[in-house]
């Protein structure tokens, strides 16, 4: 095997986490679920195989997402996760001190932010570098965030939506909402259970949102079937979906999201804010790929909006990317050391 190298990445996500070795770029990626032995305390499963586990275990079994809204909501089974990830690319045997880099939201509080260095360290981390996920997106977006003129960019992830406006190598204004893309699953399912009395598991919520969903009326009206338990009845029932009926369970949340795009505007320098008028915003994160969502955000601000080049892995891309400059990214990093 190859000498190790010295700079491991991990993008610490609420849906995904991803992992990248300098040299190699991102090497893994897989859900951020672990499924464990609540009797002994035992890991069973992480990643795509936990993910399979989701509402469907024994028991003496839980599937859980270790993190909510971006945030470490269990420690320990978040430490177990990462641990098990990185171990598959870089053996324990050989995984000797490197230096992490690490996703932060960016409206981390200093508690939970040593909840992820915590993990860092917890897998044998000589130093850990926290990133924030607007600057990591920016960079893997390939914006240029070094040049003296202002890009917005606004990543739509999983537990959070985070946006801001960078110059000259630093964040000028910056916002973000625990509204993302798993809201927009949580709101398709309370809408089919407040419209059709029907409950739909998670999963399915997802699945409708990428078929038929949509931030604004669709030319064509998309039908979807799905299937749930009657709450009526307890007995399997199936209800049709329209476009119509996700656009109006999740427009609530995509207001939220577009209010804080608007303060974040509302925040940057003149200056800054008409070059983000002439260049546009720029959307990444799994949640961008909602039909018509650059087209809902861009009516409603008056700036043209412009999606990344594979939204989903901007962010994975931007802390690989990091890793290769890690003394020259220190200005754009939290550092910490023992």
């Amino acid at each position: 095997m190859k000498s190790m190298s010295k700079e491991i990445g991990i993008d610490l996500g609420t849906s995904y986490t991803r992992i990248s070795v300098r040299g190699r770029g991102t090497v893994l990626s897989e859900p951020t679920v672990v499924a464990i032995n609540k009797v002994t305390g035992e890991i069973l499963a992480v990643g795509n195989q936990a993910k399979e586990m989701l509402g469907r275990t024994p028991d003496n079994i839980v599937a859980v997402r270790p993190l909510k809204d971006g945030i470490i909501a269990d420690f320990e089974a978040t430490r177990m996760l990462v641990q098990n990830l990185v171990y598959r690319v870089v053996p324990k045997s050989l995984f000797y001190k490197p230096r992490v880099i690490i996703t932060i939201p960016s409206n981390i509080t200093d508690v939970e932010e040593r909840a992820v260095e915590g993990v860092g360290y917890r897998v044998g981390a000589k130093a850990v570098y926290l990133i924030e996920e607007v600057m990591a997106a920016a960079i893997g977006a390939g914006l240029q965030i070094e040049r003296p003129e202002g890009c917005m960019i606004v990543d739509i992830g999983g537990g959070t939506s985070e946006m801001a406006v960078l110059s000259l190598g630093g964040i000028v204004a910056e916002n973000s909402v625990r509204v993302a893309g798993d809201k927009l699953d949580s709101d398709i399912v309370e809408y089919i259970r407040n419209r059709f009395n029907v409950l739909i598991g998670i999963t399915e919520a997802e699945e409708i949102k990428k078929q038929i969903g949509s931030a604004s009326s669709a030319m064509t009206e998309e039908k979807m079937s799905v299937k749930g338990r009657n709450l009526s009845t307890g007995l399997p029932e199936t209800v049709a979906i329209t476009t119509k009926d996700v656009n109006e369970a999740i427009s609530g949340s995509l207001e939220i999201i577009l209010k804080a795009i608007k303060t974040t505007l509302e925040n940057t320098p003149p200056e800054l804010s008409s070059d983000v008028m002439s260049k546009g915003i720029v959307l990444c994160g799994s949640g961008s790929l909602l039909k018509n969502l650059d087209r809902y955000i861009s009516e409603q601000t008056g700036i043209p909006v412009f999606i990344a080049e594979n939204p989903s892995e901007c962010v994975s891309r931007g802390v690989s990317m990091s890793l290769d400059n890690i003394d020259l990214l220190k200005k754009s990093v939290k550092s910490k050391r023992l």
